[in-house]
């Protein structure tokens, strides 16, 4: 992560948006290494929330066109478990999109809505407003605690 730090907000870019992806990958500790050397806080949370919606934007695109493909060659799920996931993503709805940022269930929700092809409009709402408070509320407690 310090190289990713060093690279400023191009660091942040790149870790927000791979930390979308099934890479386990965290943007917190480039965001704050940012916040504390002084960048604008709206400029990183910005920034953060594009790429990491930008990365949940790949995982439902892919879900969207390859999601048989993947889940059952690549991770050799069986039709069963794919539908209890289903069955999970419809019992807690669209709304738990924004939910999406959460460590270990955010990549597959958005993953999923692709695959049960969510309106794009519907999942970038609340994808980004999900993302974005996540990025806002950790921005405002990092600074709080500088004080």
């Amino acid at each position: 992560m310090d190289l990713l730090s060093e690279l400023g907000l191009w660091g942040l870019g790149i870790s927000a948006f791979l930390a979308a992806t099934i890479l386990p990958l965290s943007s917190e500790l480039v965001l704050s290494a940012l916040l504390l050397a002084g960048e604008n806080p709206l400029t990183v949370i910005i920034i953060a929330t594009f790429a990491n919606v930008l990365g949940s934007i790949v995982n439902y695109l892919i879900g969207h066109w390859g999601a048989d493909g993947i889940l059952h060659r690549w991770f050799k799920l069986t039709q069963k478990q794919t539908d209890k996931a289903e069955k999970h993503f419809n019992r807690y709805g669209k709304w738990s999109l924004l939910l999406a940022w959460v460590p270990i269930i955010g990549d597959p929700l958005t993953f999923i809505a692709g695959m049960l092809k969510v309106n794009f409009g519907l999942f970038l709402v609340l994808v980004t407003t999900g993302k974005f408070s996540r990025y806002w509320i950790l921005s405002q407690a990092i600074l709080a605690s500088q004080s």
